[in-house]
């Protein structure tokens, strides 16, 4: 069995941290680890089901409470830092009001998730201090020196399954674009709890994915969050700047997608019916080893 035990621990450890010390005033790199943690201990809970009895689907549902509060906040961080690195001759005022506009915007998400923090740390706390001796627990040698090969069998099928779907829907646009990346983040954590190194190029192209889609979405979502904060009307030079810039990105992130189509998942895709009924459909090559890499 090949499940990293420091890899599953990790998210964990960080998370009983930021839970403990999340104050009012949050930093952008505390706001982001509480996010992208919450993620990877859900793609772990996910990934190993059933054979993780003893974390309860409370913490969960509460840590996913969290991950929404701090995603707002998270957003405002990337927006400020993108909408900060536009200069343009004349539109000082109109990229003030946005900046103004994103900073009180910030201020009040940041004020939501200390309340949601301080409400729901204490049953947090607890189920979280036991969470580490359940994941020790499957990953510790048995008798004759191995490990249980039920939690790496079900990691290895839940990255298998989450790669073929990568393959759908056939035709990606702006509408189903940052959905897909969801599946292109999940598979990521999922490949990341293997034990390996070096770590397969197919895992950083997935992250290289992720990220192109993640600054696309983010740079439209701020057209009309600047639409809505500048008074300079739709002949506003910084406007089009932001649109322009959106849709250079787009273009980039649809390309890394298509490559890492072309290169890892060729063969996959959803089942195909026939004569004895549905038959899945697998990725190959350097795909298919790196999820086989959860399996030692």
């Amino acid at each position: 069995m090949a499940l990293d035990r420091n890899q599953l621990l990790k998210p964990v450890r960080k998370l009983q941290k930021l839970v403990k010390k999340m104050d009012s005033h949050p930093t952008p790199g505390k706001v982001h680890d509480l996010r992208t943690n919450t993620r990877r201990f859900e793609a772990i809970f996910e990934a190993l089901s059933p054979d993780a009895p003893g974390i309860k689907k409370s913490i969960l549902k509460d840590l996913g409470r969290l991950r929404r509060r701090a995603g707002k906040v998270r957003d405002m961080d990337v927006l400020l830092s993108y909408a900060s690195t536009v200069h343009l001759p004349g539109e000082e005022e109109c990229l003030v009001q946005l900046l103004e506009h994103l900073g009180s915007r910030r201020r009040r998400h940041a004020k939501k998730l200390h309340l949601e923090v301080q409400r729901l740390r204490p049953e947090l706390r607890q189920g979280l201090k036991r969470t580490p001796a359940i994941l020790s627990k499957l990953v510790r040698p048995n008798g004759d020196g191995l490990q249980s090969g039920a939690a790496a069998a079900n990691a290895t099928a839940a990255a298998v399954k989450l790669a073929a779907e990568l393959a759908v829907p056939q035709r990606l646009s702006r509408e189903n674009l940052h959905p897909y990346r969801l599946k292109v983040k999940q598979l990521r954590n999922v490949l990341q709890m293997a034990n390996g190194n070096p770590r397969p190029k197919f895992v950083d192209d997935l992250g290289e994915v992720k990220d192109a889609i993640g600054e696309w979405h983010d740079w439209e979502e701020l057209v009309p969050i600047a639409q809505e904060a500048v008074d300079h009307g739709n002949r506003c030079e910084l406007l089009a700047e932001l649109k322009r810039i959106a849709k250079g990105k787009y273009e980039h992130a649809l390309a890394l997608v298509r490559t890492l189509r072309k290169r890892y998942l060729q063969n996959a895709g959803p089942p195909k019916k026939g004569p004895s009924g549905a038959s899945p459909k697998v990725p190959s090559g350097p795909a298919l080893a790196a999820t086989a890499m959860l399996a030692g």
